[in-house]
């Protein structure tokens, strides 16, 4: 079937799509006088999503800014923000209210029947590409569309610092508790510690070292130092060698000039002689001291040794007690830690408690709506003309479905299987009578292929 077919079949029926699209109109029309008209207006909030926290310092990270998102999307929408905005508005004490509330005959309390209003009429959406929240409230009054979003938006962010608050709260005493019952095994482990130590006469340092045992590393090491002070006789050279290398150098220069037998050379022998035997009371003096120093060094070396030898006895003789005495100082030292980590934690989720910023922050005011958002009047009304006269081309096509008739030549060809012989111009039907120019020009309904074989 051609598209000039078409449009021949839907000008036959061309009432029928008029009529559908003036109906559905005036319907819409209609829908659009009766249906009270209501107001939309919005209040943002900006989520610190990028800001650490000011007393935690965690910050959400992107893979779970959505899951964040939703969650505060779902707390906006929940009953403990709804019921505290009924709060702030003093709905409980409406009279109009309180009757509407009667009339419904509703199983749960007015407040939460209340609440449920003000949570059909909430949107919560996020703006693209941001981290704006927009809450939304719907009402047949404008400004208690504004009202009602703006105080959504306060209720939200109380609600937010309530929650945080009260979680602080719950972990800091949680954490407290923890610290009581570590302190009271502090207490204990130190007391056993304390008492092991009375019982066997060993007392541990802060070190972790009991007092034989630094007592016995003190001793190697003083043993240590002089073994390696200890004087070696070395070949220094006294001031009386000095002396006489410096003499032997002027006779050697003197003896150049002046004979073996001069005074002056004689002078200088008789100094070089002095000279020689004070050197060998110098060496002879230097070689006692250093035995002396020697003898010394050892005899206190060997006094260290043989302290370091009795120490070592006593330290392997009590080294069972010492180590059960390290393993009680090691559980006294992990409770403690323990025990100032919870005390931290419990002090950190205190400081929590205090704070004041919810970690959001509302932007701007909520605007009183001029113009409605619903019923939008020229969506409504241009969506039934289209629906209706699309409806009417649909009941046309059907009704030529259902009952075909011969309009065109192209009708004729599609209806029988036959040559066309002759086509009747409308110049020559226009000679003919009335009568019989009517009975021409009015449409011919197409008999069924049988019908036409057998004539």
């Amino acid at each position: 079937m051609s598209i000039t077919q078409f449009l021949r079949i839907f000008w036959a029926h061309k009432w029928l799509p008029l009529v559908t699209t003036i109906s559905s109109f005036v319907g819409a029309m209609i829908v659009v006088l009766i249906v009270a008209p209501s107001y939309q207006t919005s209040a943002r909030v900006m989520l610190n999503l990028l800001k650490p926290d000011p007393v935690t310092g965690e910050v959400i990270g992107s893979r779970t800014a959505g899951v964040y998102i939703k969650t505060q999307a779902e707390l906006i929408r929940d009953y403990g923000v709804a019921g505290k905005v009924v709060d702030q508005l003093g709905w409980m004490n409406d009279p109009g209210l309180m009757s509407q509330y009667q009339a419904s005959g509703a199983s749960s309390d007015m407040r939460r029947w209340l609440a449920q209003r003000i949570i059909d009429g909430t949107t919560v959406s996020q703006v693209p590409a941001t981290n704006f929240i927009e809450i939304g409230y719907r009402s047949a009054s404008p400004e208690q569309a504004r009202a009602i979003a703006e105080a959504l938006r306060s209720a939200y962010l109380e609600s937010v610092l309530e929650t945080r608050r009260q979680e602080a709260n719950r972990n800091a005493e949680w954490f407290s508790q923890q610290a009581d019952k570590l302190r009271e095994q502090l207490v204990a482990a130190d007391q056993a510690k304390t008492d092991y130590e009375r019982a066997n006469g060993i007392i541990m340092q802060s070190d972790n070292t009991d007092v034989d045992t630094a007592r016995l590393r003190a001793l190697a090491g003083q043993g240590a130092g002089i073994s390696m002070a200890q004087p070696t006789v070395a070949a220094t050279t006294t001031p009386a060698e000095m002396a006489l290398t410096q003499l032997d150098a002027q006779i050697s220069q003197i003896s150049k000039i002046l004979g073996p037998n001069h005074p002056q050379m004689n002078e200088l022998n008789n100094r070089r002689a002095t000279l020689v035997q004070m050197a060998a009371q110098e060496r002879a003096a230097q070689r006692a001291a250093a035995g002396a120093a020697a003898s010394g060094a050892a005899q206190a070396a060997a006094a260290i040794e043989s302290a370091v030898q009795t120490q070592t006895s006593r330290v392997i003789a009590k080294r069972d007690k010492i180590q059960r005495l390290s393993q009680l100082q090691s559980e006294v030292n992990l409770r403690r830690e323990q025990y100032n980590r919870a005390m931290a934690r419990a002090a950190e989720y205190r400081q929590e408690a205090n704070v004041t910023d919810p970690g959001m922050s509302p932007m701007g005011n909520a605007v009183t709506p001029r113009k409605p958002n619903f019923p939008n009047v020229p969506l409504i009304l241009g969506g039934a003309a289209g629906l209706g006269f699309g409806m009417g081309l649909m009941v046309a096509l059907l009704l030529e479905l259902f009952g075909r008739r011969v309009r065109s030549v192209e009708d004729m060809e599609a209806a029988f299987d036959v040559p066309l012989l002759a086509v009747v111009k409308p110049e020559a039907a226009a000679r003919r009578p009335r009568a019989a120019r009517r009975g021409l020009a009015g449409s011919v309904k197409l008999p069924t292929r049988k019908r036409a074989l057998r004539a």
